[in-house]
């Protein structure tokens, strides 16, 4: 019997096979959202070219906080306590301002325990990629309410919610970041496009996607189960991405389309679905934003974005070389200096 040869993989365009990009096994319940959300970070960074070893991603607490195993293995990678990853990642993108960092948060690591250190690394619009896998539910803990979860949806149990959501993309956009987003992990198609842009901008990227918790909030009278969300989507733009090293040319009638240049000479393609909305104009954002929530749609795309920001290492001046790697007389003030200070204040 004539023996076969398996052909070598595809290698992206830094000579990499998608198997560099994945991490672990998962040991998520079979069909949650999050494992969708990791494959998609894994489709997207190969196919940009990211250097997992010049890649830092991060974590805080809850089963989103479990999903950074699962991909880019020869990364970097901090899982921190329970809301408190913004101030891990703050650090992390400091000391080496050379990584292209990623932070994973849920619903309940970000809108509750999380929220104060989720609105200041907002304002500073730190680059970094903030994604919130929200399920509306605590999933590590059978299921009780989020703060994302909808006024009026029903508990497993029969429980229903009697406090209104906290809405992360309305707040993001408040708080100055300068990416916003949300999709809905079963809608490959639009959170693969919307990744690929965000590992191109260079400021506070937030999205907030929609992961339905198959065990505790996968049932009838929930507004964040698959069918609810699949039957109430309204995709405000759809999303295409041309990498700045790809030369593709896409066709779009006249007048319907905007195009944002990204930081590294992408482009990020909207072809509008609603003709009066401008990304650019973050007070239009909060306004559909809110008009969605009040007719019940789950309105996804991409919200706002503004290239023009300075991010927080740019605000700070931080010099060339990462902070990490400059030696400890550059870093450290002379004793000189130290007795000065001691002086005045005396």
């Amino acid at each position: 019997m004539a023996s076969t040869t398996a052909p070598p993989p595809k290698l992206n365009r830094i000579g990499l096979p998608q198997q560099d990009y994945r991490g672990v096994k998962t040991t998520l319940c079979a069909g949650c959202g999050h494992n969708a959300i990791s494959e998609r970070i894994i489709d997207a960074c190969y196919e940009m070219g990211v250097h997992p070893h010049r890649f830092v991603k991060l974590s805080g607490i809850g089963c989103s906080s479990k999903s950074p195993a699962y991909f880019l293995g020869r990364s970097f990678g901090f899982n921190s306590v329970h809301g408190r990853m913004p101030s891990v990642a703050t650090g992390a993108v400091l000391a080496n301002h050379t990584l292209q960092a990623l932070g994973v948060s849920g619903d309940g690591d970000t809108a509750s325990i999380g929220m104060g250190q989720f609105i200041h690394l907002m304002r500073r619009n730190l680059p970094l990629i903030y994604i919130i896998e929200d399920n509306g539910v605590y999933g590590l803990t059978k299921g009780q309410f989020s703060a994302t979860a909808d006024l009026g949806s029903l508990q497993k149990s029969g429980v229903v919610n009697d406090l209104p959501p906290l809405d992360t993309c309305a707040l993001a956009v408040l708080s100055g970041a300068t990416f916003v987003a949300r999709s809905f992990s079963g809608d490959k198609r639009q959170l693969s496009a919307i990744l690929k842009a965000a590992l191109a901008h260079r400021g506070t990227v937030m999205i907030d996607v929609i992961s339905p918790c198959v065990t505790f909030n996968d049932h009838e009278g929930s507004t964040k189960s698959y069918k609810y969300v699949m039957d109430h989507e309204e995709p405000l733009q759809e999303v295409s991405f041309v990498p700045s090293f790809q030369d593709i040319h896409v066709d779009y009638d006249p007048g319907t389309t905007l195009d944002v240049t990204m930081h590294d000479g992408s482009h990020l393609r909207l072809r509008k679905l609603d003709h009066d909305f401008d990304p650019g104009n973050a007070q239009r954002a909060l306004q559909v934003l809110t008009e969605a929530h009040r007719g019940g749609e789950v309105l996804t795309g991409i919200f706002y974005i503004d290239t023009a920001k300075p991010d927080f290492v740019s605000q700070l001046g931080l010099v060339d070389q990462p902070l990490a790697h400059l030696p400890l007389e550059a870093v450290r003030p002379p004793r000189a200096v130290l007795d000065e200070i001691m002086r005045a204040h005396a």
